[in-house]
């Protein structure tokens, strides 16, 4: 595919993406994945919605809806979160940002319904005014080794950042927020901006040196850093400590929707099951198929794919029962075989 071609497919995929659209890929779903992984990658974050939340009220309010600290987030900086039920499922993941002011939400379009919901039906007495302004604010991420040398030829110079910290800038005029990405197998970062600007700030990182990267790519990045999708690696039926993700926790904020649950959790002792990591011999298995030692159900396979490396490697995403989760033990999917490992996939982040 010639550059021109694929500048207008960016071009296309970006205004498709504010939709709620992304493309699947630019024509080399491969090559994209190695440029996330050995060079940089830039992708449109359309998919992703902003809620602000405003009033004198709202770090008490938030900090009471998640279950992570957001009263005493600093700002310029972030967290990652849960939305539970009283029953302590989990309705959505989100980030929550401290930008002075106000507060920012960050999650995906297809949980905002249901997070608008539930923060309406929370505000009572409260001073708090919830707004989607999805189509004022969009972001442009990129990512890899040489995430912050293309930022740096693009004219946006990034500053020591702590993982979720985030500082405003200026670029050609052009006001804008960087922010320093949480996954932790490789450099990421976002650039919130107006959906006016998207498509010449993508260019400019492309000119640079910037690989564009599709949907598919970035799945398989997900898939790779071991990193859950709510909607498919977790649902509505988990519990929090089941999936693994500590980083969404804090046990010293006080109340909050769910709390006495995930602390009875948190006491008694750990959960059945766990999101776990899979290396797969065999026939890659379907997203939903149940894992088994010896005929018995240990576990289910949340999300599969085989990862471009030196070689193809197939892997898998699931959950599987706490007294066979250690890293070695092989069990079956469907006609294949696989075995628990530790995430993320670190063979496939070697150089």
């Amino acid at each position: 595919m010639t550059s021109s071609t694929v500048q207008d497919k960016v071009a296309l995929a970006q205004k498709d993406n504010h939709r709620g659209l992304a493309a699947p890929d630019f024509g080399d779903v491969h090559a994209e994945f190695r440029a996330l992984i050995s060079g940089s990658g830039v992708y449109d974050l359309g998919q992703r919605a902003k809620i602000r939340v405003n009033g004198s009220d709202r770090l008490r309010w938030l900090n009471g809806m998640v279950t992570n600290n957001v009263r005493d987030l600093a700002v310029g900086s972030g967290v990652y979160a849960f939305l539970l039920n009283p029953q302590g499922h989990i309705l959505a993941d989100l980030y929550a940002y401290n930008r002075g002011e106000s507060l920012l939400v960050d999650t995906d379009q297809t949980e905002l319904e249901k997070v608008l919901a539930v923060f309406d039906k929370y505000i009572i007495m409260d001073d708090v005014e919830v707004a989607n302004i999805s189509d004022q604010l969009t972001a442009v991420g990129i990512a890899g080794p040489n995430a912050a040398e293309i930022l740096r030829a693009a004219g946006i110079d990034p500053p020591e950042l702590q993982p979720l910290q985030f500082v405003n800038l200026n670029w050609r005029e052009i006001s804008l927020t960087l922010v320093r990405g949480d996954n932790a197998s490789l450099p990421s970062f976002e650039l919130w901006i107006t959906p006016e600007t998207v498509v010449s700030l993508t260019e400019a990182l492309m000119k640079s040196g910037a690989v564009p990267v599709g949907a598919t790519a970035l799945d398989l990045l997900r898939i790779a850093s071991g990193i859950p999708r709510y909607g498919q690696d977790i649902r509505e039926r988990d519990l929090p400590q089941e999936t693994e993700q500590a980083r969404a926790l804090n046990f010293t904020k006080g109340c909050y929707i769910g709390q006495e649950i995930v602390e009875r959790i948190r006491s008694r002792g750990n959960v059945r099951r766990k999101f776990a990591g899979f290396v797969v011999q065999g026939p890659l298995p379907a997203v939903g198929s149940k894992l088994q030692i010896e005929g018995k159900e240990v576990g289910e396979v949340t999300s599969a794919a085989s990862l471009p490396s030196a070689t193809q490697v197939p892997v898998a995403l699931g959950y599987i029962r706490r007294e066979v989760a250690t890293p070695g033990q092989q069990v079956e999917a469907g006609n294949a075989k696989v075995k628990v490992t530790n995430l993320p996939f670190a063979e496939v982040f070697k150089p």
